[in-house]
Formats: structure tokens, sequence, C-alpha cells
């Protein structure tokens, strides 16, 4: 099984940011999201680790939301690591000025008598 230690550090953090941003204690923060005040604070020092849907309801009690955005890994194609093939686009978009100067000078050339 998979090493959770990062993600049970984040989900402590988290708890206990969203609680501290809302100003409430840790006793009222727990009534508000039916559970036991030092139930709360095992999931804020990582003792414990909430359910999913107990980490969203103490979330919600604090008064903030989770959301999330899934998008797919940057990988491999046509033998190309698509990291590679972004990092040369932009630098071949640095080479370029990101504004067109206000005045343009034309070469002049010289009139024949």
């Amino acid at each position: 099984m998979a090493d959770n230690t990062h993600f049970e550090a984040v989900t402590a953090r988290t708890l206990a940011e969203a609680r501290a941003r809302a100003g409430l204690s840790l006793r009222e923060a727990a009534r508000r999201a039916g559970t036991s005040h030092a139930t709360l604070h095992a999931y804020e020092t990582g003792a414990k680790a909430p359910s999913a849907a107990t980490f969203l309801r103490v979330l919600d009690a604090c008064g903030f939301a989770v959301d999330m955005m899934l998008s797919p890994r940057i990988r491999w194609q046509d033998g190309i690591y698509r990291g590679d093939e972004l990092e040369a686009v932009l630098d071949l978009a640095g080479r370029f000025p990101a504004r067109a100067p206000r005045h343009m000078d034309y070469p002049v050339f010289p009139t024949r008598p």
C-alpha cells in the first residue's frame, strides 16, 4: 500500500487552517461539524485521518468548500517528452517581443539625382 504520510499531513494542515481562518474555536468547529472536539483535534494534528465525507463536512462547517479539477499528466508521445516540447515552445516564444514597438523605423534609401 502507498505511503499516505504526505496526504495525511496536507489534510491535517488544511483542516487546521480552515478553522483558524474561520475564527472558530476547536469546540465550535466540532459542534458545527457534528463531531467531538477531541476527534477534530486528532484530525488537525494528524493523529487520525478523516474520511473524505468527514473532511468535507468539517470544511463546510468552517465555511469553506473544496474545488477540484482533474488534468492529465504530461507523458511521452511520439518519442518526445511533452515537458521538453513545452520548454522548447516557451523558449521560442521568449525570443519574440511581448509588444510591437510604437514606432517602426523603415530603411531609408538614398534618392537618385
